[in-house]
């Protein structure tokens, strides 16, 4: 592979102006579709295989026109302090809003509390459900204006007005917070290659793969039912990863550079060495996130295959356009160590070169070659601080491997309080008009009146449909926590019943969820007596469905992608104890990453900080959205890191000095990655959106505990303890697997060959 990519950098090297020309139209191709597709509404959501969603078909079935997935809005009134909702003007004011809802274009229903008796028991405080034909996301403006209009008329009566349900749902935004992002990763890459040129390269084809990416991602998203939140992560993932593979490849320049080579050959092996280890940190990443299809949540395949096909425009940015790039830039992006040669003088670095290669052997080195190409000109200098950090964990790694698992351990100890559920109203901040109305509603009829569950009954095989249905509603009546059950709805062929169960407790609460499961185990006994289909949907239902889901999915799904980053992993580096401690460090880090994230958005440490209004259960896909994520992330690091310790392992140095190689010459690469990623995850910390919020929170503080904790601390502490057993496969292994180069091997011994050749040329001419 290494060859292959070594031709491709040359060729993108030498014919820039083409490579540029095609990454340019594409990005206006892209552009242009974007500009001329359709708008893309909501993703239509779907649970298959789920009661609740069957009940929703079912529904859709037996009661058409009915739209049992259409925005909801409830619209609740509380009197003023003194009066009654049964006063002449206050109820004359609440059935002018009534008929004023009814005239929506987009409205199929709306209930008079007076009517459906939806007045709280004091009589301070009642409600109208509003019903639309679509979903809030796909909701007209003009729609929801009249619905706002509507409730503000209405406060100009005197009453207390607020808006419940999804019907004023909006696109989530990220805030400035995003831009900081970028800029904070700016500053890093122009700290770390000391010029604004070789910095702006990987700013500037990140921005380009991430255009492309989430550009085709909008002209695709109405025919695709992509939705309009689907490119959030796309975006996310796709400006990080892209920041950073073009950082490796640049970085690697650099130091090719420095070893004397010309500027066409470094970009070749720099797309060579360090761009193979990108197309396998892609492979990774891109594992995970396929990977979620395993769940079978449509949403989150969707968001996962959108995000992949970004970071697959990301890999091959870096191995085309990143060295394409560099042919114009020419002179301007320097060697690594440029000014400490022009610093320091020919005599000085001679004089570090040799200090460098007796304390290489002095430090267990089997006999470094001096033709390695890890240890030329530039790298001769004074040990820089990854340099010195590998050499205190060579030295101490009992110690620091302890201090690193301990310190992981103590941040996971939250993850053991975990409770799981998805966002409703009751999780908005206090100033919204959703979580008045949430407050409102527990306050007039008790908290279990913001998520009803809708219980429908299919009667079609029974015997006597009515007299099922209503076995069906005297049992339910009768279970603990149920405080209403409203007559049931029948459709017009009258052998299907929607009945409306309120209970005493929240929506996300335990005891919703086990109302739920006692109601659907009193379905499986009336099926066996009457024949009757009891199921039990609704949003609360699907909620607790969906968290289910995710819960049943996340072994499988860990095995499938851990598994298979396991076995490309050990063809990358030729071992099974590399790979394995990678996955094992990789899990630390998530649960700690976990451990942080139920102690900030679940207990409210540092909630202010973070910008966490109100603390709840976290989001139910979290956890296995992490596990895929970070997974992918974490091989990035592990994969630049590693295979150059492998890269000084195979060409002849021991283990010790080998991990002390890699650090010299991949630490502050790695370190500036990390940071950037930080950077642009916490960007989205400022999203209005909770579920972007946390997964942003969560992504930057598992890239911390990742970068910085495992493969900065536990890696170099375990490989030093392994020492020869770390690069151990078995000899049936290692003929079976596939040698796809990553260290560059073949390179080596074409410059061999190439010596060589002209060796044997000045002989002819002598």
């Amino acid at each position: 592979m290494a060859t292959f990519l070594y031709e491709l950098g040359r060729l993108a090297f030498r014919r820039r102006h083409v490579v540029a020309l095609i990454w340019v139209a594409m990005l206006t191709l892209a552009g242009v579709g974007a500009a001329s597709a359709p708008t893309a509404g909501a993703s239509s959501f779907s649970i298959p295989g789920t009661e609740a969603q069957k009940a929703f078909d079912l529904l859709d079935q037996r009661f058409p026109g009915m739209n049992a997935d259409g925005a909801t809005a409830r619209v609740v009134f509380k009197a003023p302090a003194g009066e009654k909702m049964a006063d002449a003007a206050n109820k004359a004011a609440v059935e002018r809003t009534v008929k004023e809802l009814g005239t929506g274009s987009e409205v199929t229903s709306v209930t008079d509390p007076f009517t459906t008796r939806s007045v709280s028991k004091d009589g301070t405080i009642a409600y109208a459900q509003v019903r639309y034909e679509v979903s809030g996301m796909e909701l007209q403006d003009a729609s929801k204006e009249a619905l706002e209009d509507a409730a503000q008329r209405a406060r100009d009566g005197g009453l207390t007005v607020e808006i419940g349900g999804d019907a004023l749902q909006t696109v989530p935004h990220t805030g400035t917070t995003e831009i900081i992002g970028i800029a904070v990763a700016a500053v890093v890459l122009v700290i770390t290659f000391g010029s604004l040129v070789s910095a702006g390269l990987p700013l500037l084809t990140a921005l380009v793969g991430v255009g492309i990416g989430v550009a085709s991602i909008t002209a695709l998203a109405s025919a695709l039912d992509l939705g309009t939140t689907t490119s959030t992560l796309a975006m996310m993932i796709g400006l990080a990863v892209g920041i950073d593979y073009a950082l490796f490849i640049v970085s690697r320049y650099r130091a090719e550079l420095a070893e004397g080579r010309d500027r066409e050959d470094a970009a070749g092996r720099a797309t060579g060495t360090a761009g193979s280890a990108v197309v396998f940190a892609g492979l990774t990443v891109v594992i995970a996130l396929v990977g979620l299809a395993v769940v079978n949540i449509p949403m989150l395949t969707k968001m996962g295959v959108a995000a992949a096909g970004t970071v697959a425009v990301a890999v091959l940015i870096a191995l085309t356009m990143v060295p394409a790039l560099l042919g114009y830039a020419g002179a301007k992006v320097r060697p690594t160590g440029h000014r400490a040669r022009w610093m320091g003088g020919g005599r000085a670095a001679r004089k570090a070169g040799a200090a460098h290669g007796a304390s290489a052997n002095n430090g267990g080195g089997r006999g470094a070659s001096a033709t390695t190409p890890s240890h030329g000109g530039a790298t001769a200098e004074k040990p820089n601080m990854g340099t010195r950090w590998a050499r205190f964990v060579v030295r101490r790694p009992v110690m620091v491997l302890l201090v690193a698992v301990i310190g992981l351990g103590a941040a996971a100890i939250p993850a053991a309080s975990l409770e799981l559920g998805l966002p409703d109203d009751g999780s908005q901040p206090t100033s919204t008009t959703q979580r008045r109305a949430y407050d409102l509603l527990s306050e007039g009829f008790g908290p279990g009146s913001n998520g009803p569950l809708m219980v429908v009954v299919d009667a079609k095989s029974a015997g006597d449909p009515k007299a099922a249905v209503k076995d069906v509603s005297d049992e339910v009546k009768d279970m603990k926590g149920v405080v209403t059950v409203t007559p049931a709805t029948y459709n017009k062929a009258g052998d299907t019943a929607l009945i409306t169960v309120v209970t005493d407790s929240k929506p996300s609460s335990v005891a919703t969820e086990d109302v739920v499961h006692e109601i659907r185990g009193a379905g499986a006994r009336i099926k066996a007596d009457s024949d009757a289909d009891v199921l039990v949907t609704g949003t609360t239902a699907m909620n607790i469905d969906v968290s289910q889901k995710l819960d049943d999915a996340l072994v499988p799904y860990l095995v499938l992608v851990v598994g298979l980053a396991f076995l490309l992993l050990i063809v990358v580096f030729r071992s099974v104890l590399v790979p394995l401690k990678a996955a094992l460090g990789f899990l630390l880090s998530v649960m700690a990453a976990l451990g942080a994230v139920v102690a900030v958005f679940q207990w409210g440490w540092l909630a202010d900080v973070v910008g966490v209004e109100e603390t709840g259960p976290v989001m139910s896909m979290m956890p296995i959205f992490m596990v895929g994520v970070v997974f992918g992330l974490a091989m990035d690091y592990e994969v630049f890191l590693v295979t150059r310790m492998r890269e000084a392992y195979v060409h002849g140095e021991r283990p010790g000095q080998a991990v002390v190689t890699g650090f010299r010459h991949g630490a502050r690469v790695v370190t500036a990655a990390a940071v950037i990623m930080m950077a642009v995850f916490a960007g989205f910390i400022g999203s209005s959106e909770s579920m972007v919020k946390m997964i942003g929170f969560g992504l930057a503080v598992a890239v911390l505990f990742d970068a910085f904790v495992v493969r900065m601390a536990i890696v170099p502490a375990v490989l030093a303890l392994l020492g020869d057993k770390a690069w151990w496969l078995p000899k049936w292994l290692d003929r079976a697997l596939p040698d796809v180069d990553v260290e560059g091997e073949g390179l080596r011994t074409r410059d061999g060959d190439a010596k060589t050749t002209q060796q044997d040329e000045e002989l002819v001419r002598a």
